[in-house]
């Protein structure tokens, strides 16, 4: 039985389906593209001006400070985390799974580029397979991981039960889902929609906030346990919101959980 029941959107029908049991917006006009090293190299310097190797200091350290969240929702310190297992889906040239691994998980990755998973290997000593997840039967890791990462990867997946039904099964019980991802409560999307259609990604699939997560993550047995925006665009903001003044503006997206990109780590009860 299908997780999702997708109906027309009643304001942006043009481009979105709702889905009427969680809130989840579906991109009608989403298209399939090849993840192979071309893809991944030119999308990040396109976005960021310089290469994924060239900001491997930049990578490193929000890796570092996704380890602390990770701490906060557990309750550690230090190496606390000796012998628990963690999965990346999407571990890029392995520098978030390697920081992992300093902090004393045991890591293992999933990643399409075969560019990045060899370096992963060859030169991090990681664990990490050129494969999708949708290759592996759910039942495969049934309860197997202490945490499940993803870091701007399922929106990307346009079967939406597989992705999730994995998601759910593979966790241990306590394990942490911990999701980075673009999110339709922030600026953009709420006070200037026409620019959001725009500049949508077209292999952007699925579009979720924290409301639709919740509902979602719900459903698989799983509570939000940290939730914050990953960025704060006060410009882009169209609305009563942005003329706040920046600290109010941070509270406020803070609290809501209002942003552009978001970070959302769920444990499994």
């Amino acid at each position: 039985m299908s997780l999702f029941s997708f109906r027309n959107h009643t304001v942006f029908g043009e481009y979105y389906d709702i889905c009427a049991n969680t809130g989840v917006l579906k991109y009608k006009k989403a298209k399939h593209r090849d993840y192979g090293d071309s893809y991944f190299m030119e999308e990040y310097k396109s976005q960021y001006k310089k290469t994924y190797y060239e900001d491997e200091s930049n990578l490193r350290n929000m890796a570092s400070r996704r380890i602390d969240v990770l701490r906060s929702v557990f309750g550690v310190s230090g190496k606390g985390f000796a012998g628990k297992k963690i999965l990346e889906i999407g571990s890029a040239a392995g520098f978030f799974l390697h920081e992992a691994e300093k902090a004393g998980f045991i890591g293992k990755g999933f990643e399409l580029s075969g560019q990045e998973a060899e370096y992963s290997r060859n030169k991090l000593g990681l664990d990490v397979e050129q494969k999708s997840i949708l290759e592996i039967p759910s039942q495969t890791y049934k309860n197997s991981w202490d945490v499940i990462a993803a870091f701007f990867v399922i929106e990307h997946i346009s079967e939406i039960d597989s992705i999730w039904e994995r998601l759910g099964d593979w966790l241990a019980p306590g394990g942490v889902l911990f999701l980075g991802l673009p999110c339709f409560f922030g600026p953009s999307f709420q006070t200037n929609p026409k620019h959001w259609f725009e500049t949508h990604p077209e292999d952007h699939f699925f579009d979720y906030d924290l409301a639709s997560l919740k509902k979602l993550l719900s459903i698989l047995g799983l509570k939000v346990k940290y939730a914050r925006p990953m960025s704060y665009h006060q410009s882009r903001d169209l609305g009563l919101r942005g003329r706040l003044p920046h600290w109010g503006y941070k509270l406020y997206s803070n609290h809501f959980c209002y942003g552009d990109t978001i970070q959302v780590a769920a444990q499994k009860l």
